[in-house]
């Protein structure tokens, strides 16, 4: 099979690339590089069924022309991160909504299936845990940036069902989970690489508000197996929305302690009032947790590797410099 990866110069793209090779398949990436790094695939690059452009996801006739390729689409172009979120909610919302357009406008000229990445950040503040997919969302007030970016690819997910409705175009959207592995950058406000680089530097650990709001990790490996079973899965799995990530909490105190545990580090752990980070009135939610049981339903989807394989992986990775 050939697939086109959109983003996939990312740090979950890149990884979705290099599972689709090592089974045999052929993968085209585009990527504009604007958060993507040429460094993630550059191991890739002699592997005769990889291809790459270096372009935007909203260069139609390019678009036009990859789709024209390959037999299914994995759409990950987005803006990730709540640091380029808030100081950047032009670019995040442009980049969401233009990129998703013009993707599923292409594959649909084509009937060419599509797989959209969406997030946990659409559940908003919603309080009724774990997350279901035809649960109720909470978002907040338009006046914050954060909540831009949720709307942005809850329409993004609109737009992707219409097309699934109206057009019977195949679609399938993942909400993924705070997804962590190497190749992650710290870069865009992603905490555990963050905290990793901290410790392995013996600098203080950064904890934005209190460290008690609760998160699930789930290993990059295991999302990316996640989202190419669904894929697989042909019409099982068209016009669903479905939760990919980890559903064991830890707070975020507990994750700076346990990556200074395990990188022996003499760091410390300060906290930073969330409006000192990132801005006035700044919104986040005390705990986020999915719900596995359609994907375990579907595609037979369970988490293999722990938090603490994780950590381990990660901080093998930035001493290797990756």
């Amino acid at each position: 099979m050939d697939y086109l990866i959109t983003g996939g110069a990312g740090f979950i793209g890149s990884h979705l690339a290099e599972s689709l090779l090592a089974r045999g398949d052929s993968v085209y990436v585009l990527d504009d590089l604007s958060t993507g790094s040429i460094r993630n695939i550059e191991h890739l690059r002699e592997q005769p069924r990889f291809h790459y452009q270096i372009d935007s996801v909203t260069n139609r006739p390019l678009m036009a022309e990859m789709v024209d390729r390959v037999d299914a689409v994995y759409h990950l172009a987005a803006a990730v991160g709540v640091k380029l979120v808030v100081e950047h909610p032009v670019r995040t919302l442009e980049t969401n909504l233009r990129t998703t357009e013009v993707v599923l406008e292409m594959a649909g000229k084509k009937q060419k299936p599509v797989l959209i990445a969406s997030t946990s950040e659409v559940y908003g503040k919603s309080e009724q845990l774990p997350f279901r997919e035809d649960g109720p969302l909470a978002i907040g007030p338009s006046s914050l940036a954060r909540w831009g970016y949720a709307c942005s690819k809850l329409m993004d997910e609109f737009l992707c069902l219409a097309y699934w409705q109206e057009y019977r175009l195949p679609v399938v959207i993942t909400r993924f989970f705070n997804t962590v592995g190497p190749r992650q950058t710290g870069r865009y406000g992603m905490v555990l690489p963050t905290f990793v680089r901290q410790a392995l530097a013996h600098q203080p650990l950064t904890v934005y508000g209190d460290g008690q709001q609760q998160r699930c990790f789930a290993y990059v490996g295991d999302v990316v197996q996640g989202s190419i079973a669904l894929m697989d899965k042909g019409e099982a799995a068209y016009g669903e929305i479905v939760n990919l990530g980890n559903d064991q909490e830890i707070s975020i105190r507990e994750l700076a302690e346990r990556v200074i545990e395990r990188t022996e580090s003499r760091s410390e752990i300060v906290y930073v009032p969330y409006d000192e980070a990132y801005a006035p009135g700044f919104e986040d939610m005390r705990r986020r947790i999915p719900d596995l049981s359609k994907a375990k339903a579907l595609v037979g989807y369970v988490p293999t590797v722990g938090l603490d394989e994780i950590i381990d992986r990660v901080i093998e990775s930035f001493k290797r410099g990756q």
